[in-house]
């Protein structure tokens, strides 16, 4: 059994998971967790698990977004992996006030990346200079290392 997690990094982030072949842990990230369900219950969304993964998506987007550096281009990134279930390895809770944020105790290996969800260079900034309002494109494992 395995927990879906969904990994803010930007462009550096995301070159240090090629060339080191893994995520860094400790580390935070966003996870459909018992708190997301239930806020998001409570704001009147559903309780489709794909819809929760999706707002996890978006949330680790957004952190994606604001950890940009000067040098990062204007994208997000964010890694998709899977984080087995073993006890202390996972920690939910992090923040009261974002129910999707959780603490990956331990380096998350290559072996565990499922995909990078990633603004594709057509994608530009909101009219505000925020982040893009659109999906993120889907990339599978082995495309990763030409997004870099």
């Amino acid at each position: 059994m395995s927990t879906r997690v969904y990994v803010p990094v930007t462009a550096t982030g995301l070159a240090a998971l090629v060339a080191d072949g893994r995520l860094a842990g400790p580390l935070r990230a966003h996870a459909v967790t018992p708190a997301l369900a239930e806020a998001w219950a409570a704001a009147g969304g559903g309780s489709d698990e794909e819809e929760l993964e999706l707002v996890a998506l978006e949330a680790a987007a957004d952190a994606s977004w604001h950890a940009r550096g000067p040098a990062d281009p204007p994208r997000r990134h964010v890694v998709a992996a899977d984080v087995p279930a073993v006890e202390g390895l996972l920690t939910n809770g992090v923040d009261p006030d974002d129910p999707s944020l959780v603490e990956v105790t331990a380096d998350i290996p290559w072996k565990r990346i499922a995909s990078a969800h990633v603004d594709t260079e057509d994608r530009t900034a909101g009219p505000d200079g925020g982040a893009p309002d659109d999906a993120l494109a889907w990339f599978a494992t082995q495309e990763i290392r030409d997004l870099l």
